[in-house]
């Protein structure tokens, strides 16, 4: 593989100085910027290794590591600055040389920068195909394929003693339009640490795993990131112990819409149900209550998500049909497009369970099927809009991989 080494300068000395003091396979690319140019070809620097003359340009200096963060940067120098040393340790410099070194160290001083800089050339490379097939975002490090993610590290999870937590994050209605993703994902990666896990399962709206936590440091870190973030923005946080991945999932969007409905920055605890201030359905002792009930979440919860989803997507899903349908004990959410006829139907079996049966169907031997089970009390209008809203985004998903096939 081909080195990229960057020499910047205002000094054209030090590139004859340095150049001859490398030594470059015929396969090796060398350029020389001023430091006014090297912020103009910036593009052209983000895999390479750059060394920087510092003499008489020590602003430039940290200004330039502050804008390569993550390039291996080596940074020469005449006079010894310990302050300026320390400064530009803290900005992100990958090695300070004494540019009166030898030939032969300093060639032995780059090789691991050039080490460093090859890996960063391959993790670009990596970068690209997952944002080609749309597990991340482009100019972020949130995943969309949430539900790969969360079933792997679960299973990472379940063999070891590691601790865990899961946490759903969402603005409240008023707000979600006000604040950009950008926003949210940028405070958020800033504050959490580089194998945590950040994933959108619907518009402004995240799941987050940290790992080594429990839910008082969750809630404590929680804290810090919504103070950060210009409008209110709430979790629900629950610790990773043996549940499957739709389990928990419930879990904790349980317990974010809590805190939003409660207007709480996050709920830790166990989840109180939202609708045991309402007509519950404990007491329905008999099955033709228990119908009675269901009819009323029917009319009540169920028929206006389904209405409110459609009229978002309608226009916004190409060559797809949205329908919705209700009768005696069930609701259901159609997609019907070219690549499959999915469908979303809530059923009340018995006297203490609600099903909602998602499936998604190519042709007649291709169907992929799966049952969320609840709790009456536990579907509630924030559930069961942010339920559909994984629905037509898996749908979407796998519409934009057949377009790819």
């Amino acid at each position: 593989m081909a080195n990229k080494i960057v020499l910047i300068s205002d000094d054209t000395d030090f590139f004859d100085y340095i150049k001859a003091k490398l030594a470059l396979r015929k396969s090796d690319e060398l350029f020389t910027f001023s430091y006014e140019d090297a912020l103009r070809k910036s593009h052209m620097l983000s895999t390479s290794v750059i060394l920087a003359d510092s003499e008489n340009s020590k602003d430039k200096t940290l200004n330039l590591l502050n804008i390569f963060k993550g390039t291996p940067v080596i940074v020469f120098a005449f006079n010894e600055d310990e302050s300026f040393k320390i400064n530009a340790y803290k900005s992100g410099m990958f090695d300070y040389i004494n540019i009166l070194i030898s030939d032969r160290e300093l060639q032995s001083r780059i090789v691991p920068a050039l080490a460093v800089s090859a890996m960063i050339k391959k993790n670009k490379c990596y970068r690209d195909i997952l944002v080609r097939n749309n597990i991340i975002f482009k100019n972020n490090e949130v995943f969309i394929d949430y539900n790969f993610i969360i079933d792997n590290k679960l299973s990472e999870l379940a063999e070891t003693s590691q601790k865990a937590v899961f946490m759903a994050i969402s603005p409240n209605d008023k707000t979600k339009y006000i604040l950009k993703p950008e926003i949210i994902e940028t405070t958020i990666l800033n504050n959490i640490r580089k194998n945590d896990i950040l994933m959108t399962f619907a518009p402004n709206k995240y799941f987050l795993i940290l790992f080594d936590a429990d839910i008082d440091s969750a809630a404590k870190l929680w804290n810090k990131i919504g103070k950060e973030i210009p409008q209110k923005i709430y979790a629900g946080i629950s610790a990773i112990t043996n549940q499957k991945r739709q389990q928990l999932i419930n879990e904790v969007l349980n317990k974010l819409h809590e805190a939003i409905n409660y207007d709480k920055d996050n709920v830790n605890e166990k989840s109180v149900p939202l609708s045991m201030l309402q007509t519950t359905f404990s007491s329905c002792n008999n099955f033709k209550q228990f119908r009675h009930e269901f009819g009323k979440k029917l009319e009540q919860v169920i028929t206006p998500v389904f209405y409110r989803i459609q009229q978002k997507y309608s226009e916004k899903l190409p060559g797809v049909i949205l329908e919705q349908g209700s009768g005696d004990g069930y609701g259901s959410f159609y997609i019907k497009g070219k690549h499959s006829n999915s469908s979303f139907r809530i059923t009340s079996p018995g006297f203490s369970k609600i099903n909602i049966d998602i499936t998604f169907q190519k042709d007649s031997s291709n169907i992929d099927a799966k049952r969320i089970t609840l709790e009456p009390e536990e579907l509630e209008q924030g559930l069961l809009g942010d339920l559909l809203e994984q629905f037509i985004s898996e749908y979407k998903k796998e519409a934009l991989a057949d377009d790819h096939t």
